[in-house]
């Protein structure tokens, strides 16, 4: 995180920690949500969109598996992360 606004980066390091991912990416869509609700005016930080996949996933329900990327950003959520996108890939 920079200071106490979520990264792309810092988001990415802590699913890599927390759930090893085959598949990972991490994009900061802040920006585009731009004057929305929980933007917070840096144009970064707010909202993200996470496509992930690897074995903490199989065999789980969706909601399961949204869940489980939910519990691990549970520290950004705090800090300031107001939207995410979750994509689970095969």
């Amino acid at each position: 995180m920079t200071g106490n606004v979520p990264t792309a980066v810092a988001i990415q390091a802590c699913l890599r920690e927390k759930l090893a991912p085959s598949v990972l990416e991490v994009l900061d869509e802040s920006a585009a949500h731009a004057g929305h609700a929980g933007a917070n005016g840096l144009g970064y930080g707010t909202h993200f969109r996470v496509r992930i996949g690897g074995p903490a996933f199989v065999g789980k329900s969706r909601v399961a598996q949204h869940r489980l990327v939910y519990d691990a950003l549970q520290k950004f959520t705090d800090a300031g992360l107001h939207a995410l996108a979750i994509e689970i890939k095969a």
